[in-house]
């Protein structure tokens, strides 16, 4: 019994060793597999690793060549119009362009006057820079083609704190007649400007410099008296315009102004003559005053000038005193002045320009913009004792940024002739 016992004893004993050594190689070969597994997965890690950094090279190097495709390219911009810009800046052309179609009728008195249509203008614009000069290069063919259809065509050098252009531009003088035809506030300018003192003495050929700042501009211009399109003459001119805006902020300005006019009608010239359309255009016209280019004599202008924009209001006006000269007898003084306003009826408010000291059109939201305006433009040649009025009435609908419609009734009185006579004129303007 006491052997039976210690070979039971010896027997558990055996079992437990053998049991103890099997569970050992289990756990050694548990371990052994979890080894192996990690040694797998970090392998499979640092691929994953390598393959990132790989690929993050790659992406830096697109990104680079992505960065130099953008700083090499020029910069396209179509935004109211189409605009190219190299990508070092030192290069830009800009394609712009306006059409001003217009529609005429007229209650008719003593004068003979024709309704109809025109387009009042049709352009295409191309302006820029090279190599720090700007350019601008402007024809209306809806004056005609070649040299009559020149408008703007200058180069221009920014230096001494202010702009010397050269070339075909409109000289430093008349607020409203160095104020874009896309802004007017009526269909045609005042008598105060080429429309009538200067009769089509617009764009003249010579050099100007022009210094401006926030709310001042000094300009002055020397020129020839002819346009591009004029025959070769000896006749000069000069004129000089200075203003100051002593209030001007986002919503309120307050502006002054002076300029002078000087033109010689040297050796060749054509006459200097101051004519005005009092009912509109195409409709009946006055000669005022005339400085014949035989003559050789000289037409000098001095005038002032005064405008504001407060709100939704709007205010100008100019006077100007002219003497044309004559070879026999007394010059001719000639007086002319206009006072125009307008009021947005739904919002909107006219903007200052402190570069060239004119007011631009308003900013237009989605619902488009409704402007009411006025005019009332007086002439007198007091040695001749001629005089010519016309008030205007008018209504101005900005749908965008781009198209206006303009209606204008214009009342025309000329108390050389009495005649009377009225136009209805609507115009449909796009620009970009």
């Amino acid at each position: 019994m006491r052997y039976s016992l210690l070979a039971a004893a010896l027997a558990v004993a055996m079992g437990s060793t053998s049991f103890s050594a099997s569970a050992a190689d289990s756990r050694d070969q548990t371990i052994a597999e979890l080894k192996a597994q990690l040694e797998a997965l970090s392998a499979k890690v640092a691929e994953l690793e390598e393959r990132t950094d790989a690929q993050s090279d790659v992406n830096l190097d697109t990104a680079a060549q992505l960065d130099k495709i953008t700083t090499g390219s020029p910069k396209i911009d179509t935004k109211g119009g189409v605009k190219v810009t190299s990508a070092d800046g030192k290069f830009e052309a800009s394609i712009g362009g306006r059409i001003h179609f217009d529609t005429y009728a007229f209650d008719r008195d003593l004068a003979s006057t024709t309704g109809t249509t025109e387009f009042r203008r049709a352009r295409l614009t191309l302006s820029g820079k090279a190599y720090g000069w700007d350019y601008k290069m402007e024809n209306d063919f809806g004056a005609g083609g070649g040299l009559e259809g020149f408008r703007d065509v200058y180069i221009a050098k920014s230096a001494l704190g202010g702009k010397f252009t050269i070339g075909h531009f409109k000289p430093y003088r008349a607020m409203e007649e160095l104020t874009s035809s896309n802004e007017l506030l009526t269909m045609e300018r005042p008598f105060a400007s080429a429309t009538g003192l200067f009769s089509s003495r617009q764009f003249q050929q010579g050099v100007g410099y022009l210094r401006a700042g926030d709310n001042y501009t000094a300009g002055v211009s020397v020129f020839n008296l002819r346009g591009a399109s004029g025959t070769r003459n000896e006749g000069v001119g000069s004129a000089g315009r200075v203003t100051f805006a002593p209030i001007n902020n986002d919503n309120n300005t307050l502006h002054f102004g002076a300029w002078y006019s000087y033109e010689n009608a040297n050796q060749g010239s054509d006459n200097l003559s101051a004519s005005f359309n009092y009912a509109g255009r195409r409709g009946p016209s006055q000669n005022i005053a005339t400085t014949t280019g035989a003559s050789r004599n000289e037409v000098s202008v001095y005038a002032v000038e005064a405008a504001g924009s407060f709100g939704p209001a709007f205010f100008q006006a100019e006077y100007a005193d002219a003497s044309f000269g004559q070879p026999l007898g007394a010059d001719q003084d000639v007086k002319t002045y206009y006072v125009q306003g307008s009021f947005m009826l739904n919002g909107g408010h006219k903007p200052y320009k402190g570069g060239t000291g004119v007011f631009g059109s308003p900013k237009v939201a989605d619902k488009g913009l409704w402007e009411l305006t006025g005019r009332y433009d007086y002439a007198e040649n007091e040695t001749l004792n001629r005089e010519v009025t016309s008030w205007i009435l008018g209504m101005n609908y900005y749908v965008n940024p781009n198209l206006r419609f303009m209606f204008n009734y214009t009342q025309g009185d000329n108390e050389v002739t009495g005649d009377e006579t009225a136009q209805y004129a609507l115009r449909t303007q796009f620009a970009w």
